[in-house]
């Protein structure tokens, strides 16, 4: 029996490149089956014989006879050889070769791989010269908007299954060369209805393409399930992954700044992989976590940070609680869904990205130079009576001096790489991806290198049964220099005011002790160069996301999922203090710890339609999902050679006490919820969750989460559904309950301590129970209300949403103080309540969709915080600082009043010595806590951002502006560089021009005096509002129909972008982004830096 091979090619419209790709297929094809043919065994060929005898016979009969007689088949292209033609042989015994040669002349090539004989026409023939040209045929013609019969330019013409394609000029018009006259081709443009048409075979093919409501019809992801925007009756925010992955960052979440209404991004510090905090809707606890769940996945993670910004498909933020209540007693602060790109059936697609970034210092502290620090120590030693320390000749020698700032920060790169690979058919999908992503920080030493490695995989084992594999797999490592805080130089950040007149080395190559060359520098100075040569803390990390789920579908409309995951982070921390560090004789210490995380869902779905009417979708389930941490640490001091470094503890001349910790917690929960839509205008949607706690009292372990939401689209009323101005009108509104698990495990338990102590000489082992009362404790509860208004015009290409809101948490976690006579120092109690109410304002604009393209999307929230109760009205007080000028409490919660809010003294000019003045708002004569008062607020009155995508040919500009308005900040880092006198320390350059003087009683400093104070008062609080660029692109795509690599490029982009280039503010810090210390207040932190990036986006 014959064995015909069939060739499938790649066919492009350029006839000659076509013929030489096809050529080159050809060679390579030949090449390979060379080399089939050297690596089998020869055997067979080479001993068999052949006789045939035949007369003017097809040579597709004389190949059917060699079949017949031997156990030899052939393969060929029956278009390509010709098999009709007829011949004469007469061969008895002879090699197979041989009677290939007398049969096929020069035009035909074949190859003998042991049984199996390839025939394929030799490069250059006629006959695939014929072929080529046979296949090819021009296709042109126009594409017109089937409203107003305008050209469109732009629009995509591509042959359906290739990357074969061109776009049509500013008058509509096309021109395609198409390998198959019967081929079917994609007309596609944002803002239309994609239409694919066949030629049958036609050579000119005009076509009327038909807006479509813009983005309505788009598929978000919500919890436990997926549904069309326009059948939203939550508030959600979607962001895509075209934003997602604008500019290097570290934390994905950096990327969600500015991006959506209601979220306020704020990160720690500037460092290298620094902890990113997200606020949705304003701050609910007191003493629990403000963070939102997020779920990658489908997977409710403990970590986010493991995930690659190129791999994320979008990011939906769900805020209301008819969104979360379906996530129970972890929605209380919002929910944030990952989804990582997935495969799609079709041709294979590869993406890679390649970026290289250059940091700097956002900005420099305008500090004195080496001749203004010592003029001002002068003149502090003048005002205290002492001798002044510098000569007006060693005042003049000095000049600028050392910059310390130029020392410690540097320029430093970030490089990034990504490849992903995806692709399928309609059984199986998948997507496989790798990433790099390396920063040096602005500090020498500090580092954040991670590599991750992820797949995606879904097969149809059937029509019933389906199966799905999600894995990550995350390296970290992190360099960490922050060491920050601190006071008088003690750390490295504060280690920068070290005095301009000293430079870092002795002469002799050794590093200074600073803080003996003068006698009025503070003994707690220490050169930066310790804490950037001598110390070292490194964090290494391997983190594992593995989730896989069964899919069984019985009938269309039912869908039974299985699912089971884990999560794992293993951590280990290395630090180590040289012997060369100031006062140093080496230590060393090692943690190390363990999170993981088992998950369980069972989840069952239903889908119907009843005569395209009425609607129902309904999601019933289980979940069980447990969490343990584990921890072990220990450490030394003294060692005889810093070589040891942490490897061997037991080298340390004193050993530290080693120690260890297990928790673990288990959730429980039941879940369901139905959707209704009736006539595709009436919607309803109600959700509950049961969930239990191990974490909480007997009897009080379970908490009930409800909601119900209801929605109009109005648009689709018949008094506005043939208006044409308003494309899209949906009111919504929903009420639910979502909870927060705010303690840790076995606080509500009776625990006893591990301890020491001496009885007769003797160390002996000891258990006492701990100073924390045991309380009966619930869930903090939050119940929210939630208005919207969607509101599409013009086929919406303008959609604006609006949401009011207001969030009631109740049953607020706080320690609460017992008197000492019960025996414990305190315990917590359900003792509080927390308003937040909100307006939220977006903007998604198609301002024009032509050959010039310009998208704007904006968002504006306001939230206003307040206590509302507090455990019998008695205030708390918080956000202890400790810098040795100044120790106190900054912050106060008092109920009226917002979380956070600023609490100290109101400054009342200066004394008439130059000293400090308080308002003495109790008037007694006294300064006692009762004068303190409000001092400022963290909290922004509204946050904001606005991002601007506009294209043009080749030319893609991004443009995109954040900040906050109305927020204050403690700089407690001014009392280092601008009032700790005592210190030695260099300041700011404005302490030496305007500070008080006899002649200048209303500076903005005081007397320059060992003898001047300082208290927790409004002169730290700064207005912190900013508007900041926070990146801005420009790309280019290399037009590729030109050129030879089109056949396997489908895009090539190269782009330029810069971040937090611009940076609006009246904050006199470094940069108004930081909340180092607690929420608002900054205290000498690793600050931001800007970056210029190169980059390349690659798809094949």
């Amino acid at each position: 029996m014959k064995k015909v091979f069939k060739y499938y090619g790649f066919y492009k419209p350029n006839i000659k490149w076509h013929k030489l790709l096809l050529t080159m297929r050809i060679t390579l094809f030949l090449f390979f089956a060379g080399m089939i043919s050297v690596i089998a065994s020869p055997g067979y060929s080479q001993n068999t014989k052949i006789s045939i005898s035949m007369q003017d016979a097809t040579i597709e009969s004389v190949l059917n006879k060699i079949e017949d007689q031997s156990e030899y088949f052939f393969l060929f292209n029956q278009k390509m050889i010709d098999v009709e033609r007829k011949v004469s042989i007469n061969a008895k015994d002879e090699p197979i070769k041989n009677i290939l040669s007398e049969l096929f002349p020069k035009d035909v090539k074949f190859i003998v791989s042991d049984r199996q004989i390839i025939l394929t026409p030799a490069v250059g023939s006629s006959k695939l010269e014929k072929l080529l040209q046979q296949q090819q045929i021009t296709v042109s013609g126009k594409v017109t908007d089937s409203q107003t019969g305008e050209p469109i330019a732009g629009v995509n013409v591509v042959v359906k299954g290739t990357t074969t394609g061109t776009m049509t000029d500013a008058a509509g018009n096309y021109s395609l060369n198409v390998p198959d006259k019967n081929a079917t081709l994609v007309f596609s443009f944002v803002g239309y209805t994609t239409q694919e048409i066949p030629l049958a075979g036609r050579s000119s093919l005009n076509v009327s393409l038909v807006s479509e409501a813009v983005g309505l019809e788009e598929v978000v992801v919500i919890g436990y399930g997926t549904a069309k925007k326009s059948d939203l009756t939550g508030s959600l925010s979607q962001v895509k992954s075209k934003e997602i992955n604008a500019f290097p960052s570290t934390n994905v979440l950096q990327a969600l700044t500015g991006r959506s209404s209601g979220v306020q991004v704020m990160q720690s510090t500037g460092a290298p992989g620094a902890s990113v905090s997200i606020r949705i809707r304003g701050i609910n606890s007191i003493q629990g976590s403000n963070e939102p769940l997020f779920v990658v996945d489908g997977f409710p993670v403990n970590n986010s940070t493991a995930i690659n910004n190129s791999e994320i498909e979008s990011i939906e933020i769900l805020k209301d609680a008819s969104s979360t209540a379906i996530f129970g007693s972890r929605g209380a602060n919002g929910v944030v869904l990952i989804t990582t790109k997935k495969g799609k059936a079709g041709s294979n697609v590869i993406d890679f990205e390649s970026s290289y970034s250059s940091q700097s210092l956002i900005r420099k502290l305008d500090l004195m130079n080496a001749k203004e620090y010592a003029t001002l120590y002068n003149k502090k030693a003048i005002n205290d009576g002492v001798t002044p320390y510098f000569t007006e000749n060693e005042i003049n020698n000095f000049g600028t001096g050392f910059d310390w700032q130029d020392f410690i920060y540097r320029t430093a790169p970030i490089f990034t790489t990504s490849l992903n690979v995806n692709g399928g058919n309609d059984k199986t999908k998948f997507s496989i991806s790798g990433s790099v992503f390396k920063q040096d920080g602005i500090i020498e030493g500090s580092t954040y290198d991670r590599y991750s490695v992820r797949s995606n995989l879904d097969h149809q084992f059937s029509k019933k049964f389906s199966a799905s594999l999600s894995s990550n797999f995350s390296r970290i490592k992190t360099d960490r220099k922050d060491s920050g805080g601190g006071s008088r130089g003690n750390t490295l950040i504060s280690a920068q005011f070290a005095p301009p007149t000293l430079t870092p080395y002795n002469e002799d190559g050794s590093y200074r002790i600073l803080s003996v060359v003068y006698p009025f520098v503070a003994p707690d100075l220490i050169n930066p160069l310790n804490f950037i040569k001598e110390q070292s803390d490194v964090i290494k990390a391997n983190i594992y996301l593995i989730n896989a789920a069964l899919v069984f579908n019985p009938i269309e409309e039912l869908n039974i999922k299985i699912s089971g995951g884990m999560e794992n982070r293993d951590d280990r921390s290395d630090s180590y203090t040289t012997r060369k560090f100031f006062n140093s004789n080496g230590s060393a210490s090692v943690s190390t710890g363990q999170f993981i995380s088992l998950l369980n869902e069972n989840v069952i779905s239903y889908n119907k339609s009843f005569n395209n009417i009425h609607n129902i979708s309904a999601v019933v389930g289980f979940t069980y999902q447990d969490f343990i941490n584990t921890s072990l640490r220990g450490s030394g001091t003294g060692f005889l050679s810093d070589v040891f470094e942490t490897y061997n503890l037991s080298a340390s001349i004193t050993p530290g006490i080693p120690g260890s910790n297990y928790y673990k917690s288990v959730l429980l929960s039941y879940l369901g919820r139905i959707n209704y839509n009736f006539k595709n205008k009436y919607f309803v949607t109600a959700s509950y969750r049961a969930d239990g706690a191990s974490k909480f009292s007997e009897g009080k372990k379970w908490g009930l989460f409800p909601s119900i939401a209801l929605a109009w689209k109005i648009s689709e009323e018949r008094f506005l559904k043939d208006k044409n101005v308003i494309s899209n009108l949906k009111l919504r509104g929903s009420w639910g309950a979502t909870g927060s698990q705010a303690i840790d495990p076995y606080v509500t338990l009776n625990q006893l301590f591990s301890g020491k102590t001496v009885f007769n000489d003797g160390l002996y082992n000891t258990f006492s129970p701990g100073t924390t009362l045991p309380g009966e404790l619930k869930w903090e509860t939050t119940e929210q209300m939630n208005i919207g208004l969607d509101l599409g015009i013009k086929n919406n290409l303008f959609n604006f949403t609006i949401d009011y809101y207001t969030k009631n948490t109740k049953d607020l976690l706080n320690t609460v103080l017992l008197p000492s006579s019960i025996g414990f120092k305190q315990t917590v109690q359900n003792i509080g309540k927390v308003q937040n109410k909100g307006l939220e304002f977006g903007l998604d604009a198609k301002i024009f969709t032509g050959a010039f393209q310009w998208d704007i999307n904006s968002n504006i929230s306001f939230n206003k915080n307040r206590v509302v109760k507090l455990s019998n009205g008695e205030d708390i007080l918080g956000g202890y600082v400790s810098v040795v000028a100044l120790q106190d409490n900054t912050n106060i919660l008092r109920e009226g009043r917002p979380i956070g809010q600023f609490w100290g003294y109101m400054e009342d000019g200066y004394t008439s010595n130059g000293q400090i003045k308080y308002k003495d708002l109790e008037p007694d004569g006294k300064l006692t806590i009762e004068d303190k008062t409000y001092i400022g607020d963290p909290n922004p009155d509204f946050i904001f951002g606005l991002n601007s995508n506009i294209s043009y040919k080749n030319f893609d500009l991004n443009i995109f502006l954040q900040g906050t308005y109305g927020n204050d900040l403690f700089n407690l880092s001014a009392v280092s560089y601008s009032l700790d006198y005592v210190s030695g320390m260099n300041m700011i350059r404005d302490v030496l021009k305007n500070s008080w003087t006899i002649n200048n009683t209303n500076a903005k400093y005081p007397i320059i005096s060992r003898n001047t104070s300082v208290n927790v008062s409004d002169r730290f609080v700064e207005d912190g509002s900013y508007l900041r660029l926070k990146n801005i692109q420009l790309a280019y795509n290399l037009p590729l129909t030109k050129t030879v690599v089109r056949n396997n490029l489908q895009s090539l982009q190269i782009y330029l972008s810069g971040q937090n280039i611009l940076t609006l503010t009246r904050y006199s810090g470094w940069d108004p982004e930081v909340n180092s210390e607690s929420f608002g207040i900054d205290n000498k932190t690793y600050p931001n830096s800007k970056s210029f990036t190169i980059g390349v986006r690659v798809r094949f």
